[in-house]
């Protein structure tokens, strides 16, 4: 599945007559933790650690959010960014975070923005009531390292948790050993349903969860990317 190849595809389609206006510039900065998450009621989240940092871009009076852990700074317009060869994490973040803003200024999204403070923590809560009500008792296989959820999640099912970030590889978080990726294909084979996290657009890593298992993507990155290809997206908080 050429992922990327679509988005820019379906991206040029929704930016028609737009691409060069100057009203039609797109910039994109990394927030402060502050800024993106707010002061939530624990200090694990990744964006608290420092391990990723929140792509901001901005489109007329819409922003769209974007995890990555390679940050930077562009402007320019539409056609600009949809020209980006998205080779790397900076690039995808940008694309990712653009089309977010974009087709949240168009009415296409919602929830394009981080939730803050309280509602991480609500949004884990309520993430076990949905489970519950589309799957029943799965066993879930959880992509990326979000800790509120895992906790709440591991308390009612059985799961298993993979993540890229060597220092959560090996640990043990809420009785759960974290497993690295190469685990990924016995863990989704294990799965019943996977949870994986709307970044894995960003690094390039979301075709290896489509296609196999019922699959739920959380969090802002992916607000676009779910609403162009169908995916089914979980973000009750967003912004």
């Amino acid at each position: 599945m050429d992922l990327y190849g679509l988005l820019k595809s379906e991206f040029k389609k929704i930016a028609d007559g737009i691409m060069d206006e100057h009203i039609a510039v797109v910039s994109a900065r990394t927030l402060t933790p502050k800024e993106a998450i707010g002061t939530p009621d624990r200090d694990d989240y990744p964006l608290l650690k420092g391990k990723e940092v929140m792509v901001e871009a901005v489109f007329r009076d819409a922003k769209g959010h974007a995890f990555t852990d390679m940050p930077g700074r562009l402007e320019g317009t539409l056609r600009d960014i949809i020209e980006l060869p998205l080779s790397n994490n900076f690039q995808r973040a940008v694309f990712i975070a653009s089309l977010n803003a974009v087709m949240r200024a168009l009415g296409l999204v919602e929830g394009s923005v981080h939730c803050r403070d309280k509602e991480p923590a609500s949004c884990a809560r309520q993430l076990v009531e949905t489970v519950k009500e589309k799957f029943g008792a799965p066993r879930i296989a959880f992509i990326g390292f979000q800790p509120a959820m895992i906790e709440q999640l591991s308390g009612s099912f059985p799961m298993r948790v993979i993540d890229l970030d060597e220092d959560n590889i090996g640990k043990e978080k809420f009785g759960l050993i974290v497993e690295g990726p190469e685990a990924t294909e016995e863990v989704l084979s294990w799965g019943d349903v996977v949870l994986a996290t709307g970044s894995t657009c960003v690094n390039g890593t979301i075709t290896r969860f489509i296609g196999k298992k019922p699959v739920v993507f959380y969090g802002v990155s992916v607000a676009g990317v779910a609403k162009v290809c169908g995916f089914e997206r979980y973000c009750p908080y967003g912004h």
